[in-house]
């Protein structure tokens, strides 16, 4: 048999399989930098800066029209309970 000259061992960054386990941790990283910036730099327009004022209004209009609120009261109850409300008769 003819002996085969001895070959050097290839640098890690020639396989394959360790650019596919450095690419995971390196995607999460620079999605958590792309995030932090929208985070950071977006402006948040949840809040309205007369959210008091307004909050009593919607207070006041639910408060006139209890019978709007009927059927969630009833399903909390139903959940509360397990007792099913009885059907209105006209």
């Amino acid at each position: 048999m003819a002996q085969s000259e001895p070959t050097s061992p290839r640098p890690w960054w020639r396989f394959g399989h360790v650019w596919l386990v450095i690419s995971g941790p390196a995607i999460v990283v620079v999605a958590s930098f792309i995030t932090f910036y929208l985070a950071a730099n977006g402006t948040d327009h949840v809040v309205d800066e007369d959210y008091y004022r307004k909050g009593i209004e919607i207070n006041r209009t639910l408060a006139d029209t209890p019978e709007s609120l009927a059927p969630a009261v009833q399903a909390r109850n139903h959940a509360q309970t397990g007792v099913k409300p009885s059907p209105k008769t006209p």
